[in-house]
């Protein structure tokens, strides 16, 4: 993210003899964005290091506290803490009032914890979740409608292209994730674009979030003459049931309606493929900075089936992830195994999962656009006054 080259780490590290991640994030800004090239900084400090690294078998959350993510995410639960400010008072935080890296992931691990007790703390976002859009260079953002399963029809496109004329939106581009991106529009447009969408009956397409993003789907049976299932409505199901939820990072699905793979599950953080028999259920894969291919979880029968083991496993996931790791990254350390074992093998455990995600759904599942359409933070979508200048006198 920070465009740093291994020769700068090699050089620094030797230089100023630093022997730390987070020393190394100070003085070079290497992993310090995302996070997604940690292994890779960790590798080149093992191989300069030698014998020497001897890297931290906790790592602190931040600078903040000397408590790795687990550990606050256990303190929590057991102490009951619900809001930003207790967990810093009882786990005797460091600053007054944490830092950028902190207080999100504590924002997100409050309402995880406790749905409908716990205020989201919408100042504890970054840019993006606070504006419900994703900035861009130049500073306008891109606003992406929810489309269930990629799906649209006439009337949603009419209304998507009266939007691009009134507001003169630059650029329209179709997304990996069959949506449809307008991309250019001004800061203080943006509840104006909203409020015309929402007419449309879209809602967030939540593209800015650690959440789930899309669910991408293939025509399936309706349509093909391979599909073994209705991939189109299995999709459409699930992105309905699910979106809105907060995950610790952003979250990716697709359903093929056969083993052609049309939708790409096989490369997605949860995949359905539909076969003859069910539906084969995958999860822990990637297409970014890293390429990994999907983990079978297994097979199940029914449609019903395939939702229920679905979002188990994102409820699991949420639970149980630390702040920004993906799917893929949280599956390698608890184990495939594991997770195989709670979410296939054991149906009670299972279904207590999907009825936690059941219940913390019936607060999250509404549509932030229509929030702020309707003046929620509204201070945050006005123009910043210009100011002049006093003139010299003559």
């Amino acid at each position: 993210c920070n465009g740093v080259c291994k020769g700068k780490i090699v050089s620094t590290i030797n230089d100023k003899g630093l022997t730390s991640l987070d020393d190394v994030r100070a003085h070079t800004k290497a992993s310090a964005s995302c996070g997604s090239c940690t292994g890779l900084v960790e590798q080149v400090m093992k191989f300069t290091l030698g014998d020497a690294y001897n890297p931290i078998a906790v790592q602190p959350m931040c600078a903040c506290t000397t408590l790795g993510h687990d550990d606050v995410r256990r303190l929590i639960k057991a102490k009951g803490l619900k809001s930003i400010y207790a967990v810093m008072q009882e786990l005797e935080w460091k600053t007054s009032c944490g830092c950028a890296k902190c207080r999100p992931a504590l924002n997100y691990y409050l309402i995880c914890d406790w749905p409908g007790e716990y205020a989201d703390d919408y100042q504890s976002r970054f840019i993006n979740e606070r504006v419900h859009a994703n900035i861009q260079k130049d500073g306008t953002y891109s606003v992406v409608p929810r489309m269930w399963g990629g799906v649209t029809n006439a009337r949603e496109l009419r209304a998507i292209a009266d939007v691009v004329d009134k507001f003169q939106i630059p650029a329209v581009k179709v997304t990996g994730g069959q949506r449809i991106d307008m991309l250019g529009v001004r800061k203080e447009d943006l509840p104006s674009v909203w409020a015309d969408l929402g007419k449309a009956g879209f809602v967030s397409g939540h593209a800015y979030a650690k959440g789930l993003r899309t669910v991408k789907t293939c025509v399936g049976s309706e349509w093909c003459r391979f599909g073994t299932q209705d991939s189109t409505g299995l999709g459409i199901r699930i992105e309905k049931f699910m979106w809105g939820s907060w995950t610790p990072a952003k979250v990716k699905m697709a359903v093929s309606g056969c083993p052609r793979n049309c939708a790409e599950a096989t490369c997605k953080d949860v995949g359905v493929i539909c076969v003859d028999s069910g539906y084969e259920i995958h999860f822990a894969g990637a297409a970014g900075l890293d390429i990994k291919g999907t983990e079978v979880l297994g097979l199940v029968k029914t449609e019903d089936d395939a939702l229920e083991a679905v979002v188990a496993l994102t409820q699991m996931y949420r639970e149980q992830a630390r702040y920004l790791e993906r799917i893929y990254k949280w599956a390698k350390r608890v184990g495939i195994d594991e997770i195989r074992r709670q979410i296939l093998d054991d149906p009670e455990r299972r279904r207590s999962y999907f009825d936690r995600f059941v219940h913390s759904q019936k607060f999250a599942q509404v549509d932030p656009w229509s929030e702020r359409v309707s003046g929620l933070h509204k201070h945050e979508f006005r123009p910043l006054a210009t100011v002049g200048l006093p003139q010299a006198a003559e």
